[in-house]
């Protein structure tokens, strides 16, 4: 893997992590600026709370993808740069220079980077998180199991190289939720769906 290269496959990862889909498809369906609804983030979670399951849905999708895409791109332009993309990407969601830098949290694209990545990796996130969002009904709790999941799935299917990055990722998950790990601690964090 060259510099360049490198510095190539984050540009990809970042400018596709940045499109802010949530914002994009709550203003086409008429729900508003989704920063002055319900936590103010521009993830699938706050876009469930407009009562638009649908935009939910869809925003949860496309940012998955493009966690999948800017992975896939890297691999396909610059091969062996699919880590650096994957980072790229995340820090694109969560500091998206479209809207001032002030962008989601990243689990979703999180998910879309490990499938990406590698497909099984993608799988156990997703089962992890299902697993904790049907147990608990909380969001925060179910995504941030499963990114504490991730760089274990990466050892586990022989990917140590990705476990620095991946465990690097897992801990900045953690920091951009401190307030739902405060509210959870005061068993005030909202359940799915709830407004």
């Amino acid at each position: 893997m060259s510099g360049m290269d490198a510095v190539w496959a984050a540009l990809i990862g970042y400018f596709l992590g940045a499109i802010p889909f949530a914002m994009i498809l709550t203003r086409l369906g008429g729900a508003g600026d989704l920063r002055t609804i319900g936590s103010g983030n521009i993830g699938a979670t706050n876009v469930l709370r407009t009562g638009r399951k649908g935009l939910a849905a869809l925003t949860l999708i496309l940012d998955l993808l493009k966690g999948t895409a800017a992975v896939l791109l890297a691999r396909h332009f610059f091969l062996g740069t699919e880590i650096v993309a994957a980072a790229g990407a995340f820090f694109g969601h969560l500091y998206p220079v479209w809207i001032g830098f002030k962008g989601g949290k990243g689990l979703a694209t999180y998910a879309g980077i490990l499938f990406g990545l590698l497909w099984p990796m993608g799988l156990g996130y997703a089962a992890a998180w299902i697993a904790l969002a049907l147990g608990t009904r909380i969001s925060s709790v179910a995504g941030l199991g499963a990114a504490a999941v991730a760089p274990v799935l990466a050892w586990g299917v022989g990917r140590v190289d990705y476990v620095p990055v991946l465990s690097a990722i897992s801990i900045i998950a953690f920091l951009k939720h401190r307030e739902n790990i405060r509210r959870l601690l005061a068993g005030t964090e909202p359940k799915i769906g709830q407004k």
